[in-house]
């Protein structure tokens, strides 16, 4: 008992482990209970038993294994971990439970079993009970068998693979043991219960008994299918049906069983390695007796009905040569059923040898005997089923005409049992169109064997396709032959099918075999195909003349006009009718005058004949009379081809009609006087006979005669002709020969418009074209390449002439055979010559080829590449050639593989298309070399892959098993090789074949192989498979998976579905799309409206009048509804955009509609929120090498929202990129009308592009570029500038092809980044080009370092970024390259560099090698050289180049504009190459300002290059400019000559100075900003700033930049020209505070504003200047003008972020937190004046921001109080001022509720009562400040003393302890100066007093309007009107002359009205991104109003004169002391 006690205790998993079986059983007991009352299926409790479970069914003792396999059932039923046990567990069950005596062990152990297969582990299951029936205990085996007998039973064969369980049964019948065999016959017949007969194949094998008695059970099994009766946990929805199904009592929803083929369930049987040994030797042995034992024992190995692939090339070539040259007919009829056989062993595995075997039986039927015959039927009828009909057809063509009738009826047999194999699909009408020609003509054959063959061979296809489809082939049959045709179709029965099929529609309309959906799809209507397409037939009606489309196909309905060759006097009679008898007496007069009378007659009576009163025969056969086109009289030979030219165009003209005028029209084609007339005729004669015809009928007739000059003209009408008719049904083969009859004759003008000719067809035909003449002359063939060199790029014309008859009756099926003939243009390689080479590829090569020795084996593919380079263009049939280079793919030497690569490349281009049936035996072979070792052959084959795809299509390598066997090899250079290229390949096509499901399994198995790269190409692979056999596929085949493997593959599955791209839409113009054409233009119009968005409709009476018009009256199809009622004309839109003839589009009215509205859609926010995304890496971020398909997808999936779909399907067309071209072309026409949605878009657009710089089509990347060139101006003139993000995702990949090797791309490329600067920042191009720099690619590397260079000159050297030192060393690094032009670009971008800078580029660029010095040092001398004055300094020669402009100011536009305003916009790059080749003036190199009020930003970055542009200000004498007291004469403006010169423009000028300001010299930005300055002052100039402030405060804040960075930093310059550059810049800002503009500063403008002037104030450097205390009191000026006059809302809002920056940088300085709080004190003190222009909701959201980054608790955690502080009494004083209003303003704040900050107002209101009430004023906030001051009074007054007694901020105390007594009169000062020097307190009383009078004096000005201000215009005071302006522009001029001269007392300790910082931080003011220009002048002008303050002092005048009069004698005099002090 004791040891019981002690397990007892223990818990429940130890005890289920326990030595002692009690405590087992035990355990098992509590663990059963335990079980079964956990409810929660993923408890942790689980966990604990994981590995003890094999332990509960494996248990030693019995009775506790019985409560151990129950205890074990629960687990299983009830866990959801339960499945990782399953192999274990079971494979226990097997071995310690099956073998149990106790039935209840058996039953539980199979009840474990069946659990598992419930929650999805079958496969396991089933795995271990098949090794099961391996065990020697036959207990164990018959309950395996029986326990899969039962999972079949319940679960059926969709969940138990029957595959293995049927190879494993045979066996089991061997069985000793009698209970194995019974249960094994009750398996079998539970499996028959499933399959049914595809169970008897594998079963042959077994005891006839056994069989027998399985034969009599299978009999008694109901018919009915079985059904299963028990779910998997994933099929719970099935099981609810299925018992839904059984209470209701029906099974209507019966799925029928699926069908099961006998050949899946079977073993392959390997043997190749059974052949004997002496197989091909007795092949060819002379004896027939060996000959046949050889065959007979392949024949009896053929016999497996289920054969190993291998290599079995050698035995069918074998076989193949018996049946063809055997003389033994026994031996023929052996080898043929032994083909048979391994057809049908080998299945879809023998489509590789089909086609060697296929010619050899056809030409054998010429055999007779019977059994010979029929043995070849049986071998050819195998094949077939291995291969598809597309693949043979060459070849049964090739016999069809055969001499022997036998080898015709045969063939005509064999398609007719081929037929019966095929549906609509497999046998579409391209094979109908081959076949049925040669049918007719068996049709008609005398045998009649070969008769009766061909009817039942056209009467099979028309049952398969139906009666519609054939009909057109046998239009000519006579209704006899037609009626025997039927007769035979009425007798095929098509295998599955009885009873009609599609042709016995109208018998038994039910019965039809074709689906129902096909019939609809064609439209009603007769058949429209004519049996054979006759060469001269007219354009279809409504097909695009411009679309190289539409072979020339005629249809009852719209069939050519014919008629009958009438006699003369019956032409004479009809003409009498219809003309004048007096023109017709005088039409063969002998007058000229009279003959021209008649025709004049005569051409009026045609004029106003009616067409269907036209005789046009007779009519042109009278104008044909004697003397007819021998007419001498240039007048009336001009008059008669006029009135043939009406005569076609008015009349029905037929072909007939027309052969009586070509003669003469192309007779007088050439004449100078009647030639214009001539080619008019034959236009008008084309538009009605078609062009095609009417061009073959002229050439022909022209190259007969010997005249050139007709020749000549002829070639350039014909060439004309076809842009304007299009290239439709041109019959290029007879024209080329013409064309090189014409390159050959000796007249130039005949040659030369032959060449033009070709250049109009190359637009058409593209490259191939050239391929007809490489045989040409170099010389000639040099000036084709130059024309079609031109014609680069362009795209073919829209085609206006030829479709003017019934443009709108082009029918659903005829669109449908156009999209199955692939477009119907003319396909340029079916047009070549092509040889046959199977003779020329000869045994003796083939053995070469195959030889041992390896240099004989090159020598064999030498040979064989060059018969293939001497044909050029070859036919399919290539002899022995496929099987030996297969070969030689497997060689051992690497080279021959890569050679036989080559080959096979070649052999690609030469065969064309036809390539398709080598696809298998030679095509797959070339994937098996993908998994080479080494790189280059990989690299070989997947480019020999990709040639073979172009031209055979990618259908033809997914049917069969071959790709899933290649993926099957577990190598991994090939599976990620293969995955890669399907990846690529799979998503352009629209449908794929079945037997790409058969790869899933093997791409399973890549998603868990070991190498990375597989998996990813496998995991990028799979979105691309599901696209194609969707999801629940997929999944289903995961069901096979292993179990461990089925998870992770499933999750996979899932994250693939969320980015599977969308399938690509069936083509356009199918199923019956031009329906709705004929409901006329109001249905189609309410179709687009129902397709567009809202917001782009305009629906009102006149607009749908105009769309109506715009759809009745012409056929284009430009969008309507993209217009806006108020521009739109339907006038114009009938005529096409742009003034061209808008397309006739060959789609249908569907495509019209889908094209008519908007391309681009605008989504509201839409640009943002990709922005954003990409900014939280939600979608993938827009960089890479090579785009992935990943990347490609995700465009595609953000361009769907926003684009057409029509364009976005174009543009991603994966064909033809004639389809993108075309695309790119409507974005372009419709850029201006949709403007607003290009922006939209724009960074879409832009990514598009950059997937087109990845690929190698030329013509579809001049494209791009033509568009980006008219893109950036047309942004540039809207002021639309690139965010960072359009930039980084298009910039980096444009200077990718900055390097292209084709020069005209290179150069359109340097052009795009030319105007990119426009819309984008010079500087932040910069970075993109330096990294471009570091291409390995050399021409980049030069081109960037170029383009550097021009951005250095334009721009100056701050566009160097990250810094000028930092940029230039890395591109002195180039000066070192290897490559010549990379060195010589970098010496000439540090050429610019000096040029701008001087001697400082040596200090710049660093250190360098001797010799790179010694060339950097040679290029400066060469240019100094050339350059007409060498000084150094940019100052010096901007003087010298300045003179002679001061000497011819005529052209001023010289000198300031880029480019003259006329000049197009298209001419700036060619105008920039010129500048940049001319070193002397690169001041003409500008491009322009694009538009009249642009400001050029890039301009603004700096430009240095213009220092010599404008005039020196120190060249004019100041003085003299004040002399005037009224406003200044034009003397003045003299300053700035070109104000008025250029443009008559201020604002353009403007705009140009500007962009001085921010100039590297100091003199050239002091003169820019004078002359700004000068225009600010004059009030009726003033006013154009408006609108320029933010660019002016930009420029000046980079200068401002400038100086700081740069200009302080440098010992060498003069520190007083830095002062006076400070001093202008801050008296220009101040002037730009003056005015009313100052309100246009943004916000972000503010901010960088107040970061550069306390910036500045901070600067230590400053005070070490002259003067620097009077230029930092002179920013504290402008820093309170700033606060003044600014926009309230966006100070107060850009102090917040300066702060809330300052606060977060821990680099930053305290001093300059704390001056941005004083600030934002002094905005808090002034809220109740400007509370209610301020917008709180901006406030509050940047205080939410605020408190986001720095909550309550973070912000006391600061080493200051005071933000916390600041900020509180912020909000405190704005709920103070708005009450409990203020929770209404946080509109913008998202997820207020979380806001710290509502929480904060919540309180500030709650605890103020009713403060929302108090009235703002100053009374209220002083009382207010001055409850708060008094608890803290002693604080403050401490801190202002502290400020006093410190050297640095005595100025500021002072200040605030004035402004404290003002609030705090009663404040007592006492106890702080008791203890205080004398001499402070006389101080402290001193800086009051001065502080006083300095506040009062400005109070007394203010209330003046005639008093010149202080400190220019004071905040408060309102504009001054112009007698206010004047005196103070003259006084501060005044104040820059004094300080100039010395006359100014400047000393530090100067007690003149100094303001401390603080004081002047009390007053708010404005600023923006253009802060610096502003700060700088603002300067400015506080040192002159100081200046002018103490020249007061000393005339001893205590306040200023009131009267502007004697302030301006007080100037007067001034000056003159000014003047005679310089004298």
């Amino acid at each position: 008992m004791g040891d019981d006690s002690e397990w007892m205790k223990l818990p429940i998993d130890q005890k289920c482990e326990h030595k002692v079986w009690k405590a087992r059983l035990n355990g098992y007991e509590e663990a059963l209970k335990l079980f079964k009352r956990i409810e929660d299926e993923k408890s942790p409790e689980w966990g604990k038993y994981l590995g003890l479970l094999k332990k509960f069914v494996t248990d030693s003792n019995a009775v506790a294994q019985l409560k151990g396999l129950e205890a074990a059932l629960a687990y299983i039923e009830n866990a959801h971990v339960a499945g990782k046990t399953s192999g274990e567990v079971v494979s226990g069950v097997v071995s310690k439970v099956f073998n149990q005596p106790k039935a209840r062990a058996k039953e539980l152990g199979s009840d474990i079993c069946l659990m598992y297969m419930e929650i999805e582990r079958a496969e396991v299951v089933q795995d271990e009970l098949i090794k099961g029936l391996d065990n020697k205990n036959p207990k164990i085996v018959v309950t395996c068998i029986e326990t899969l007998r039962k999972a079949l039973s319940e679960f059926g064969s969709k969940i138990i693979t029957l595959k293995p369980v049927v190879k494993v049964l045979p066996k089991q019948f061997e069985s000793r043991e009698k209970a194995v065999r019974d249960e094994a016959k009750l398996l079998a017949v539970e499996i028959y219960k499933w399959i049914r007969d595809a169970l008897r194949p594998p079963l042959q094998g077994i005891n006839s008994v056994q069989l027998k008695e399985l034969e009599e059970e299978w009999v008694k099994l109901p018919t009915a299918a079985p059904k299963q009766s028990r779910f998997l946990r994933s099929q719970q929805a099935l099981k609810a049906k299925f018992e839904q199904q059984q209470a209701a009592g029906g099974d209507e929803d019966d799925e029928p069983a699926p069908q099961v083929d006998p050949y899946e369930l079977l073993e392959a049987v390997e043997i190749l390695s059974k052949l004997p040994k002496d197989f091909y030797d007795k092949i060819e042995a002379k004896k027939w007796q060996e000959r046949k034992e050889a065959l007979e024992a392949v024949e009896t190995l053929a016999k497996n009905p289920k054969l190993e692939n291998g290599d079995f090339g050698d035995l069918v070539r074998a076989l193949r040569k018996v049946i063809g040259k055997d003389a033994n007919v026994m031996l023929v009829t052996l080898a043929a059923k032994c083909v048979a056989g391994l057809a049908a062993g080998l299945r879809k595995k023998f489509g590789t040898y089909a086609g060697h075997v296929v010619p050899t039986i056809l030409e054998k039927f010429k055999e007779k005997k019977p059994q010979v015959v029929q043995a070849l039927q049986e071998a050819i009828d195998a094949i077939f089923l291995t291969t598809t009909l597309q693949n043979i057809s060459e070849d049964v063509l090739g016999v069809m005409d055969n001499k022997n009738p036998s080898i015709k009826q045969q063939a005509s047999l064999f398609l007719a049992r081929s037929f019966r194999h095929c549906t609509q699909a497999t046998l579409p009408k391209s094979m109908l169109k081959a076949f049925c020609p040669a049918f007719l003509k068996q049709v008609n054959d005398s045998a009649p064997e070969v008769r009766d063959a061909a009817y039942e061979a056209l009467g099979t296809a028309m049952k398969v396709v139906g009666e519609k489809a054939v009909n057109p082939f046998l239009a000519d049959l006579d209704k006899l032959k037609l009626d025997k045709i039927k007769e035979s179709a009425d007798k095929v029965e098509l295998p599955g099918k009885k009873g009609g099929g599609v042709g016995a529609e109208k018998k038994a309309p039910a019965a039809k075999a074709a689906p129902p959906a096909v019939a609809p799809a064609r439209s009603s209507g007769p058949p429209k195909k004519a049996p054979a397409a006759k060469l001269g037939g007219p354009p279809k009606k409504g097909k695009p003349a411009s679309a190289p489309s539409a072979k020339g196909k005629k249809c009852p309905e719209t069939k050519e006009f014919v008629e009958t060759e009438l006699s003369i006097e019956v032409c004479e009679e009809r003409s009498a009718a219809v003309l004048p008898a007096s023109c017709m007496q005088l039409l063969d007069s002998a007058n000229w005058k009279e003959r021209l009378a008649s025709m004049e007659e005569f051409q009026k009576a045609v004029e106003q004949m009616d067409k269907s009163e036209m005789p046009c025969q007779a009519l042109v056969r009278m104008l044909a009379k004697k003397p007819g086109w021998k007419e001498t009289n240039f007048q009336v030979m001009q008059m008669k081809l006029h009135i043939v030219g009406l005569i076609a165009q008015k009349g029905s003209f037929s072909k007939t009609s027309a052969f009586v005028v070509l003669d003469g029209l192309v007779d007088k084609i050439g004449d100078v006087k009647c030639g214009g007339k001539a080619k008019e005729g034959l236009t008008a004669t084309a538009e009605a006979c078609s062009l095609p015809w009417t061009a073959e009928q002229v050439v022909s007739m022209v190259f007969a005669q010997k005249n050139p000059k007709n020749q000549a003209e002829t070639l350039n009408w014909l060439a004309n002709a076809m842009k304007e008719f299009g290239f439709a049904g041109i019959n290029v083969k007879g024209f080329i020969n013409n064309v090189k009859t014409a390159l050959g004759a000796t007249n130039p003008a005949v040659r030369t418009a032959a060449i033009t000719l070709l250049g109009v067809m190359y637009l058409y035909m593209g490259a191939p074209l050239r391929m007809f003449f490489e045989d040409e002359k170099p010389a000639l063939l040099k000036q084709i390449d130059d024309e079609f060199e031109k014609m680069q790029g362009q795209s073919p014309p829209t085609a206006f002439r030829g479709a003017r008859k019934g443009g709108a009756e082009e029918d659903g099926e005829e669109a449908d055979e156009q999209e199955e003939d692939g477009g119907g243009a003319p396909d340029v390689m079916d047009l070549l010559p092509r040889t046959d080479i199977s003779d020329k590829i000869t045994q003796d090569i083939v053995d070469k080829v195959g030889d041992k020795n390896w240099k004989i084996r090159k020598e064999g593919l030498d040979e064989v590449a060059a018969v293939i380079s001497e044909a050029k263009f070859i036919q399919p049939s290539i002899g022995e050639l496929p099987m030996a280079l297969k070969g030689r793919l497997n060689d051992s030497n690497k080279i021959l593989v890569q050679q036989t690569l080559t080959i096979l490349q070649q052999i690609a281009v030469a065969m064309g298309p036809a390539l398709k049936q080598h696809v298998k035996n030679l095509g797959m072979p070339i994937i098996t070399v993908l998994g080479d070792g080494k790189t280059n052959v990989r690299a070989a084959a997947m480019t020999t892959l990709q040639a073979w795809v172009e031209q055979t299509g990618m259908k033809d390598w997914l049917e069969g098993e071959d790709l899933s066997e290649e993926l099957k090899r577990e190598n991994p250079f090939l599976r990620q090789e293969v995955l890669g290229w399907l990846a690529e390949k799979l998503p352009a096509m629209r449908t794929v074949p079945s037997d790409l499901m058969l790869c899933v399994p093997y791409l399973y198995s890549c998603l868990e192989d070991r190498n990375g790269d597989v998996r990813k190409k496998a995991q990028d692979a799979l979105p691309i498979f599901m696209m194609h056999l969707g999801y629940e596929k997929m999944l289903k085949a995961t069901g096979k998976l292993k179990p461990s493997s089925k998870e992770p593959v499933s999750a996979l599955l899932e994250k693939a579905r969320a980015v599977m791209p969308a399938k690509l839409a069936p083509p356009p113009g199918k199923a019956g799309a031009a329906k709705s054409v004929s409901g006329g233009a109001p249905a189609l119009f309410w179709l687009v409206v129902a397709q567009r968005p809202i917001k782009t409709l305009y629906v009102g009476v006149s607009f749908i009048l105009a769309v109506t018009c715009s759809f009745v009256s012409c056929s284009d199809n430009v969008s309507v509804l993209s217009c806006k009622p108020p521009h739109f004309s339907p006038l114009s839109h009938c005529q096409g955009v742009l003034g061209k003839k808008a397309p006739v589009t060959k789609a249908t009215a569907k495509d019209e509609e889908d094209r008519s509205g908007v391309i681009f859609i605008l989504v509201p926010n839409g640009k943002e929120q990709r922005i954003k995304e990409e900014k939280g890496l939600k979608v993938l971020k827009w960089n890479f090498n090579t785009p992935r398909d990943e990347y490609v997808d995700q465009l595609k999936t953000q361009m769907s929202t926003c684009f057409a779909r029509w364009l976005q399907d174009e543009l991603f067309h994966a064909s033809d990129f004639q389809r993108q071209v075309k695309a790119i072309g409507v974005m372009g026409e419709r850029m201006e009308d949709e403007l607003e949605g290009t922006v939209s878009c724009l960074d879409l657009i832009l990514k598009w592009f950059t997937l087109r710089f990845f690929e190698t089509n030329s013509t579809v990347l001049m494209k791009v570029l033509e568009y980006l060139k008219l893109l950036f101006p047309t942004l540039s003139r809207e002021n639309y500038h690139l965010n960072e993000y359009e930039a980084s995702s298009f910039i980096p990949y444009l200077i990718l092809k900055v390097g292209e090797s084709k020069d005209v791309v290179r150069k359109d490329v340097r052009a795009i980044l030319t105007m990119l600067c426009k819309v984008y920042p010079a500087s932040k191009v910069f970075p993109f080009l330096m990294d471009g720099t570091k291409s390995k690619n050399s021409k980049q590397r030069a081109e960037c370092l170029e383009e550097l260079g021009c951005l250095i000159e334009n721009y100056g050297m701050n566009v160097c970024q990250p810094t000028p030192a930092k940029s230039m060393k890395e591109i002195a690094v180039h000066i070192g390259d290897r490559d010549n032009s990379v060195r010589n670009a970098a010496l000439n971008t540090v050429l610019a560099v000096y040029n701008v800078c001087g001697d400082q580029v040596y200090k710049l660029i660093g250190n360098l090698s001797e010799k790179e010095m010694s060339m950097l040092e040679e290029r400066v001398k060469r240019s100094a050289k050339k350059t007409p004055a060498a000084a150094p300094p940019p100052a010096r020669q901007a003087a010298e180049r300045e003179r002679p402009q001061r000497e011819h100011p005529s052209n001023p536009n010289a000198t300031f504009m880029r480019k003259p305003a006329q000049q197009p916009q298209e001419d700036v790059p060619n105008k920039l190459n010129q500048a940049r080749a001319q070193n002397a003036v690169r001041e003409h190199s500008h491009p322009s300002i694009p538009k009249e009020f642009q400001l050029d930003l890039d301009m603004i970055e700096n430009d240095h290059t213009r220092v010599s542009e404008l005039p020196d200000l120190v060249q004019h004498k100041l003085d003299e400019l004040l002399e005037p007291i009224m406003m200044p004469e034009p003397k003045i403006r003299s300053v700035s000559p070109h104000f008025d010169d250029l443009h008559n423009s201020t604002a353009s000028t403007i705009n140009f100075v500007i962009s001085q300001v921010a100039s590297g010299d100091i003199n050239t930005s002091i003169q820019a900003l004078a002359q700004i300055d000068e225009v600010l002052r004059q009030e009726d100039k003033a006013e154009a700033m408006s609108g320029h402030i933010d660019q002016f405060l930009i420029a000046t804040f980079m200068q401002l930049r400038l100086i700081y960075n740069t200009h302080m930093a440098d010992d060498r310059l003069d520190k007083k020209d830095i002062f006076k550059l400070y001093s202008c810049i801050i008296g220009n800002m101040l002037s730009v505070s003056i005015g009313s503009v100052s309100k246009e500063a943004s916000m972000g403008v503010l901010k960088d504003l107040m970061h550069g002037l306390i910036t500045l104030m901070l600067d230590a450097r400053v005070e070490d200047i002259e003067d620097g205390q009077q230029l930092i009191r002179s920013v504290n000026l402008l820093v309170v003008r700033v606060l003044e006059k600014s926009d309230q809302t966006n100070i107060l809002s850009a102090l917040l972020v300066l702060l809330q920056d300052s606060l977060t940088t821990s680099s930053g300085s305290p001093m300059f937190s704390e001056l941005v709080m004083k600030c934002l004190w002094r905005m808090i003190r002034f809220l109740p004046e400007t509370i209610n222009s301020i917008n709180l909701d901006r406030i509050l959201l940047d205080v939410h921001n605020f408190m986001k980054v720095f909550p309550k608790e973070k912000l006391k955690q600061l080493k200051s109080d005071v933000p916390h502080r600041t900020l509180k009494t912020l909000l405190h004083t704005l709920c103070k001022l708005t009450g409990a209003k203020i929770l209404d303003h946080m509109s913008m704040i998202e997820n207020k509720n979380d806001s710290e900050l509502e929480a904060h107002l919540r309180r500030v209101v709650k605890h103020s009562g009713n403060f929302s009430g108090m009235k703002s004023d100053r009374g209220t906030e002083k009382g207010q400040d001055d409850r708060m001051s008094k608890a803290k009074v002693s604080d403050i007054l401490s801190e202002i003393f502290k400020k006093i007694g410190s050297k640095e901020n005595t100025k500021e105390g002072l200040t605030e302890l004035y402004e404290y007594k003002q609030k705090y009169s009663d404040a007592d000062l006492e106890p702080f100066l008791r203890n205080t020097s004398q001499f402070f307190q006389s101080y402290v009383e001193r800086g009051l007093r001065v502080i006083e009078s300095e506040r009062e004096g400005k109070g007394r000005i203010q209330p003046s309007s005639t008093v010149i201000p202080q400190h220019g215009l004071d905040s408060g005071s309102v504009p001054l009107n112009g007698e206010e302006m004047k005196p103070a522009v003259y006084y501060e001029r005044l104040k820059i002359l004094r300080q100039r001269q010395g006359l100014e007392n400047n000393s530090r300790g100067d007690s003149g009205p100094m303001r401390p910082i603080t004081s002047l931080l009390s007053k708010p003011s404005v600023a923006s991104s253009t802060d610096m220009l502003q700060s700088k002048l603002s300067q400015l002008k506080e040192s002159r109003e100081s200046h002018f303050q103490q020249e007061q002092s000393h005339s001893h005048s205590p306040t200023r004169c009131s009267s502007p009069s004697a302030n301006l004698d007080d100037l007067k005099k001034r000056l003159e002391r000014i003047k005679s002090n310089r004298q």
